[in-house]
This record gives C-alpha cells, structure tokens and sequence, in this order.
C-alpha cells in the first residue's frame, strides 16, 4: 500500500498546545515496524500549487495564509498559530492526499499519513484545519477528469462541515457524515446524509447504525473514488470525542467500512481526520486500526520467482 508522508507534515507548536503533532511520524514509524509498509511505498508529495488551492478556497482567504495575515480572531478560530511552516506543512499535506487519491485509482487503495482537514471552508480554517484536502484533491481529479463521482465517508466525531459547504450543490459529489450531534461544531451544514450520534454512544448501537446506512450511500453515490474519513476521536477517552468505542469497536468499524468497498471493487483513499487520545503515540497506534484493516483487503500477491 503506498503512503503519502513528508517529515514536514510536522511542525512546531507552542509548548502544551493540543494538537498532537507527533502523530504523523508516530504513525509512519509504526506502519513500517508491522510491515503494512516498506520505506519503497512511502511516497513524500511536494507543496500543492496555490492555483489548485482556488478550487476549494477562496483567493482573499490563500492570500492571508501565504502572507500571514490573518486576523487574531481568524488564527483563534484556526487553532494553529500561524507561520511559514504552517502553510508549508498544510500544502503538503493537500497535496499528499492528491497523490494518495492517484494511488487508490491505480492501486485500489491509496493512504495519506495526514489529511482528512474536512473544517476548512473556503473562506476560512477551523478546529484545526488549515486547508480543504479532500475539496482539492476532488475537483483536482475531476479535471484531470480522473474521476466523475466522489464519495466522502466521514467517520470523525466531529461533522464534516466544510466538505458539506463545498460540495451542497453539487450532485457529483455525496457526503455521508455520522458524528457527535451535540459536538463541534455547533453550526452543522447539511450533508447529503447526517447521522447524529448521542454522547456516550458505543460500540453496539454505533456500528449498527453504520451497517445499516452504509449500503444505501454506497448505492446512491454511485462513486468513482471514495475518500475515507477516519477519525480515531470516537473511541472512548479521547479528549474532544464524547463516545465510547472500544478499540474493538473501531477495528470492527474499520473492517466493516473496507470489507464493503472491497466487495464492491471502490477504490478508496485513507485519510487520517481527528484523534486526541492520551498521547500522540496512542493516537498514531489508533489510526493504524485503519491500515491495518485495509492491509487485509488489498494484499499485494505474491510473485513466484
């Protein structure tokens, strides 16, 4: 399985900032020690064009990011102090999910050790997300005109609500989104499919109603490429979630969600979204749920010498 990852996916923060940085080559590091990877499948992008980044964002809101100067309140509402890493960094990682989107139609499966930034809105970051990936990385392949249809799946426990502003009218585009209904963001743009989840929710009834809106959106998006979402923040104890999924529970998700796309022959492209467990380490270990579930679906084959 080849993997977008670029050592600049990481940055520094201020000392005690909650975003776990550290994730993404903690992640790298342990798909590689489990073999899901070789060093040959890691794939490092460069930094996405700014002309790309004006299919998803609006040019007033990719002039303030390039030239830092973004307000108080907009790097508040971002999350992320502002810097030319900041920029760098997030335009690297839009691009790895271009690649990563690339890799899933060739290879059937495609991973970003990144990505999944589905709160940036065209006209502004938010909860941490600097950038649209997805939004880019679809209108990208749509002109290239690699693809026709997309499918977001968006398992975080926060809603996708920019993915859901950037595509509302378009029909070519299908957003399923099931998350915290109580969570952020408090202001949630319709999906073309919503499932709202009460707090607290486990195991059981999370994977039932999973099992059972799955099949229907896989068969009206008729995608030709899906991006998949795979936020790690619903298991229990993380520090923004709110749920309570057991490991268990989320590899039973993971396996569930790419057992089906591979039944159906839909390429998909792994994207990492959200995880705030007790350390960055933890998190990492987390989203490999995701590579390991999808390692046992598309297996390279063996070749006999």
């Amino acid at each position: 399985m080849r993997a977008s990852y670029h050592e600049d996916y990481e940055i520094p923060l201020p000392d005690g900032h909650p975003f776990p940085m550290r994730k993404f080559s903690a992640l790298r590091q342990i798909l590689l020690d489990e073999r899901i990877i070789t060093r040959d499948d890691l794939m490092a992008p460069d930094e996405v064009d700014w002309s790309d980044l004006e299919l998803a964002h609006d040019r007033s809101y990719l002039d303030k990011l390039r030239l830092g100067t973004l307000s108080v309140a907009e790097e508040r509402r971002l999350g992320l102090p502002w810097s030319p890493a900041l920029a760098r960094r997030s335009r690297l990682a839009v691009s790895g999910t271009i690649l990563a989107a690339w890799n899933a139609r060739e290879d059937g499966v495609g991973a970003n050790l990144a990505g999944g930034t589905h709160h940036a809105c065209p006209d502004h970051g938010e909860g941490f997300c600097v950038l649209n990936d997805v939004g880019v990385a679809i209108r990208v392949l749509q002109r290239e005109e690699e693809i026709t249809r997309a499918l977001i799946i968006d398992l975080d426990v926060h809603q996708g609500n920019a993915n859901a502003l950037c595509f509302q009218d378009d029909d070519s585009v299908f957003s399923f989104s099931m998350h915290g209904g109580r969570n952020f963001p408090m202001r949630k743009p319709p999906s073309d499919l919503d499932v709202p989840l009460a707090d607290h929710c486990g195991d059981l009834e999370y994977l039932d109603l999973l099992r059972k809106n799955l099949p229907g959106v896989l068969d009206q998006s008729r995608p030709d490429l899906v991006f998949l979402l795979s936020g790690v923040d619903v298991v229990l104890g993380d520090r923004y979630g709110r749920l309570a999924l057991t490991r268990d529970g989320l590899r039973q998700r993971e396996r569930l969600v790419l057992g089906e796309l591979h039944r159906r022959g839909l390429p998909v492209t792994l994207l990492l979204s959200g995880g705030y467990a007790a350390t960055p380490e933890l998190t990492a270990d987390l989203h490999a749920e995701t590579h390991r579930a999808a390692i046992q679906f598309w297996t390279p084959p063996t070749t006999l010498a």
